[in-house]
């Protein structure tokens, strides 16, 4: 059999969807041995697979390569950078939730590029307002309208050469972008409920799509809750970069910038270097955190 390296871009029903790196995309199934070892392929794995003889497009999964990273939400290997999406309008966006997912992809790692799309909804001086609070953080902010093809050409380069997993709330018009991107994707639309302001899901598991040499988008379902459970109450404010400007400059060692007094990061909120809002939503998450109960 001829064996071949290849990429998951999608698995459904036991069956994992396999690119070979040029035009070719072969269905395949994982051997019982990776059961045996509770190992489960994820889209995004990096794989060895053999091309099964007489069968035109099927294969057989026979070796996991490697992983540089694993998510749990959504599952998937191999991350390079994470675009998170939320529109201007339609739904509204909602910023507590954006910074619970910058905090998860934090504690994993993995880089992340901040999309507001439907920017011709929205002026945009509001707009770069709400933007701003990300700036102290160091996180990159894009303004998109796909109805205007604005801001496309800047973040297809900054898709080039990576695989980034594409995430945000239903009904933030993420399909659409996607189309954009990657026309042969052929993404069903969705459309926002007017009555609960949030669009219905369109994508019901993780697929990669092929947008150039080595380039790859993962289209992932959409959330309307997430919640960083793994990341401890203390450590938080390691998630939250803009703070880390003023480590070591508060009153007391190991200070978690809440209700501590002589605090740096709290001086840095009165003086303006820091959002406000980013500083209430870190409260807010902080507390969260400090009432889960662990086991």
């Amino acid at each position: 059999m001829t064996r071949m390296r290849g990429k998951i871009i999608k698995g459904i029903a036991g069956f994992y969807y396999v690119h070979d790196g040029k035009d070719g995309i072969y269905q395949c199934r994982a051997r019982g041995i990776f059961r045996n070892q509770n190992r489960k392929p994820l889209v995004g794995d990096d794989v060895e697979f053999e091309i099964l003889a007489g069968e035109e497009g099927a294969g057989s999964i026979v070796r996991l390569l490697p992983r540089k990273n694993e998510l749990i939400r959504p599952l998937a290997a191999n991350v390079d950078q994470a675009l998170v999406v939320f529109a201007c309008r339609e739904p509204e966006p909602n910023f507590h939730l954006l910074d619970r997912f910058l905090v998860m992809m934090g504690e994993r790692e993995i880089s992340c590029l901040i999309c507001f799309s439907k920017a011709d909804l929205m002026e945009e001086k509001v707009l770069r307002e709400d933007l701003a609070r990300y700036e102290p953080a160091g996180y990159r902010t894009l303004i998109l309208s796909v109805k205007e093809g604005r801001g496309l050409p800047e973040l297809r380069g900054l898709l080039r050469g990576k695989t980034t997993v594409l995430a945000g709330p239903s009904g933030v018009g993420k399909s659409t972008l996607l189309n954009a991107l990657v026309p042969e994707a052929n993404m069903e639309t969705g459309h926002v409920s007017a009555k609960i302001g949030r669009g219905r899901h369109t994508t019901r598991h993780a697929e990669i799509f092929v947008a150039g040499p080595d380039t790859f988008v993962m289209d992932t379902p959409g959330f309307s809750s997430i919640f960083p459970s793994a990341v401890e109450a203390e450590a938080l404010r390691r998630y939250f970069p803009e703070f880390d400007r003023y480590e070591g400059e508060c009153r007391f060692q190991g200070c978690v910038h809440a209700r501590e007094p002589g605090c740096a990061v709290k001086a840095a909120v009165t003086a303006g270097q820091i959002s406000v809002k980013r500083y209430e939503s870190y409260l807010q998450l902080y507390e969260d955190l400090k009432g889960q109960r662990r086991y």
